[in-house]
């Protein structure tokens, strides 16, 4: 029996299509790909890249190989970050996706299977994934088919010194394999500027609305909006308190709605009391704490708002960043499954 959810994750495609072209604006000579790993960011990864293959998006990147063959039926080029186990072998064969290498280990694994065309993961500076510089220099790539090697910046939302070194390491890299294309910049480090963007950008936050960096605030709009169901509206007299631990007390007489939303689907408990709902530009606040499922929003100056009826939440990312203490990343990327997508 299908039952409609009382949770839905709106996803705006004009805001997604928006960002995709600005960010590919200001990409300059690159191309511009996408990052659609955790499901896009939690907000659908075949939606999500469906709708930006739609807008002219050409390179497509995902975590791991289950990522990429749930995207396999849309026919996308799509690159698998965390390169290849012993346990991907089989699905990397199928062809519907190319490993990004990231360890001798993972190139010898890859060679011993046949080889093929490939993605490379140089590792300069984050000490994170990917093979060294120094042994690109001793030939650890050499006769492998690398399409595109790339590297990931550290620090790309902050304006310091190791920005400028991992350019550099990666820069020197140019022309010492047999890679076709470069690529460094994620959404921040395409707001460094065109020395970071080499051939190929790969945003992610930035696609979703995120704000990677002050100066990119006025290019990037609100994707994802969660909306979720009142079940009950109830009159709290003066004095009166909401929720747990009585953290909220009427001023005065309140008319309140309870919302089915909580933490439990990712609406952060740090947004207690600092939260709203929102309704024809009008804030509707949050009354006291989140709860695993249930919230309260104070609806006193609309009273025709009932049990049954939708609200969306306030639900900027850098706004609600700001508020609650939580990263962008995790605000998108938590929000959980009883969300209706679309």
């Amino acid at each position: 029996m299908d039952i409609a959810a009382p949770l839905r994750l709106r996803v705006d495609r004009d805001a997604l299509r928006s960002n995709w072209q600005a960010l590919d604006r200001l990409s300059g000579t690159a191309a511009c790909g996408a990052a659609v790993k955790a499901n896009g960011y939690g907000l659908g990864a075949s939606l999500v890249a469906e709708t930006l293959a739609g807008a002219g998006c050409r390179d497509f990147f995902v975590a791991n190989w289950a990522e990429a063959l749930a995207l396999a039926p849309l026919g996308l080029t799509v690159s698998v970050l965390h390169g290849l186990r012993a346990e991907d072998l089989p699905a990397a064969r199928v062809g519907v996706a190319r490993p990004v290498l990231n360890s001798p280990e993972q190139v010898a694994r890859w060679r011993d299977g046949g080889g093929g065309r490939c993605d490379v993961m140089v590792d300069t500076g984050i000490n994170r994934l990917g093979v060294s510089v120094q042994a690109v220099g001793e030939g650890l790539l050499d006769g492998l088919e690398i399409d595109t090697l790339l590297s990931h910046l550290a620090c790309a939302d902050e304006d310091v010194p190791m920005n400028a070194a991992q350019q550099r390491a990666f820069a020197g890299l140019a022309g010492r394999t047999s890679a076709r294309r470069m690529s460094l910049a994620n959404s921040a480090g395409i707001g460094l500027g065109a020395d970071y963007h080499f051939d190929l950008t790969r945003p992610g936050l930035a696609l979703y609305g995120g704000v990677p960096r002050p100066d990119m605030a006025g290019h990037l709009r609100q994707v994802g909006i969660p909306e979720a169901q009142i079940l009950q509206r109830r009159r709290v007299p003066a004095g009166e308190t909401v929720g747990y631990n009585a953290t909220w007390t009427a001023p005065a007489e309140t008319e309140v709605a309870i919302i089915n939303l909580g933490y439990a689907d990712g609406y952060r408990r740090a947004l207690s009391n600092k939260g709203a709902a929102v309704v024809d530009g009008l804030e509707l606040p949050v009354l006291g704490r989140v709860s695993m499922d249930l919230i309260a929003v104070d609806v006193t100056a609309l009273p025709d708002l009932g049990e049954g009826d939708w609200l969306a939440m306030a639900y900027d990312l850098a706004e609600a960043s700001a508020l609650s203490g939580v990263s962008q990343y995790e605000l998108l990327t938590g929000l959980g499954q009883r969300f209706a997508r679309g």
